[in-house]
């Protein structure tokens, strides 16, 4: 049996599993959702948040992407944000980057990746603004995670430049933007305690007027 017909054989062992637990597993699941978290990381196949936050299914609404970015002309990441925003009324946006993440190593090549390079200019362009302190760091590996982390942080500033966001972040404060890391050779999360007290200064020029805490 090939790997693709397994996936087949391993699904009807699950539903079987699942029903078995519960038999009206799959009928509520089908009714509706509402998740508390947005994720937004990478697409690298080693990098598995259900498993890694130990959530259920229905628990997280899921995007993902090469190296877990939000470009501000990205319609894909755009719409997923305002559906889970408005729509489904997240409680926490989370974006997700990980040490060792390939498109970030790419960014910093100067090698031609064809129609890639364009995407691929948001993560230079996170390098560019934080160039001083990257240049300063003289061990390539150390550079590395620190612009994965840095581009963690310049993600999490463009899910707060979005005006629906803005609504609930200075208007009902009911949701948070959070920045994380994953380290693959470990497993563990670091918070990068992402706040708006922290990234407020770099959002002010973003803000949108009516989107205050009504008096």
């Amino acid at each position: 049996m090939s790997l693709y017909d397994k996936v087949f054989s391993h699904n009807k062992e699950w539903v079987q599993n699942q029903l078995q637990l519960d038999p009206a597993y799959f009928s509520d699941m089908a009714k509706s959702q509402a998740p508390d978290f947005l994720y937004i990381g990478c697409s690298d196949s080693r990098v598995s948040p259900d498993a890694f936050m130990g959530v259920k299914p229905g628990d997280v609404f899921i995007h993902r992407n090469i190296a877990n970015l939000v470009p501000n002309n990205d319609i894909s990441s755009l719409a997923v944000l305002q559906y889970a925003v408005e729509s489904l009324q997240v409680k926490h946006v989370i974006v997700c980057g990980h040490y060792g993440c390939g498109g970030v190593r790419a960014a910093t090549t100067h090698d031609d990746f064809g129609y890639m390079n364009t995407w691929l200019r948001n993560i230079q362009d996170v390098y560019r603004i934080h160039r001083e302190e990257l240049d300063s760091l003289e061990d390539p590996e150390a550079r590395h995670r620190r612009l994965v982390e840095l581009n963690v942080r310049e993600q999490c500033l463009n899910v707060m430049k979005l005006s629906f966001v803005q609504k609930r972040l200075f208007g009902s404060q009911d949701i948070r933007v959070h920045g994380w890391v994953y380290d693959l050779a470990n497993g563990q999360l670091k918070d990068m305690d992402v706040t708006l007290g922290d990234l407020g200064p770099n959002l002010d020029i973003y803000r949108f007027k009516n989107t205050e805490v009504p008096n």
